[in-house]
C-alpha cells in the first residue's frame, strides 16, 4: 500500500520497456522476421542503457 505513490525510477521503467520489446519480439519472430530482429535491436540498446545505469 505504501508503494501506491512511489514514483519509478529510470531503470524499472527501462527494465519495463525492455521485457514489452522482448515479448513484441518474440510475437513477431513467428509473423516477420525482419521486424523481429529490429524489436531485438531496439532491446537491446535498451538494455546497453540499463546497464550504463546500474555502473
Amino acid at each position: 500500500m505504501f508503494n501506491l505513490f512511489k514514483k519509478k525510477s529510470e531503470k524499472e521503467k527501462l527494465q519495463e520497456k525492455y521485457q514489452k520489446l522482448m515479448k513484441e519480439a518474440f510475437e513477431l519472430s513467428k509473423t516477420n522476421r525482419s521486424a523481429s530482429d529490429d524489436k531485438y535491436a531496439e532491446a537491446d540498446a535498451v538494455q546497453k542503457r540499463i546497464d550504463t545505469i546500474s555502473k
